[in-house]
């Protein structure tokens, strides 16, 4: 497998307006860019995600595309989607990879950085990329 042809910007959220605390819910919207830098087209087919939180509570969300689309990418192209999660505590992690296969037949799992989930006590936003 050669070196991944996308790279892959992260932008968490966190949704006061859309959670309960005191329910045990705590709503992210995580906006992802993902930028084609390789020589030839490429389509983003699958994505997988692991998510875990502070309560112990662990996802993983396995499905074809991203928002009910597999995009295609010609060298210098981005998609932008925003999409997002809920979690039991205030605080959690979401990492994962998306599947790309080029026009050349080619096969990559494209890493997504761990990101950083969480809420302040009063609701402030603290959601970050973890570099």
């Amino acid at each position: 497998m050669s070196q991944s042809p996308m790279s892959v910007k992260v932008e968490p959220q966190y949704l006061a307006e859309q959670s309960s605390p005191e329910d045990h819910v705590y709503t992210f919207a995580y906006t992802i860019t993902v930028t084609n830098i390789g020589a030839v087209s490429a389509q983003l087919i699958a994505r997988h995600w692991r998510i875990n939180d502070t309560s112990g509570h662990a996802q993983e969300v396995k499905g074809l595309g991203v928002i009910g689309q597999q995009p295609l990418l010609a060298p210098g192209e981005s998609f932008r989607y925003t999409s997002g999660c809920r979690l039991q505590a205030a605080s959690g992690t979401m990492h994962g990879s998306f599947f790309v296969v080029d026009e050349l037949g080619e096969r990559f799992d494209v890493p997504v950085p761990l990101f950083l989930l969480e809420a302040d006590a009063d609701g402030a936003p603290r959601a970050r990329v973890l570099h």
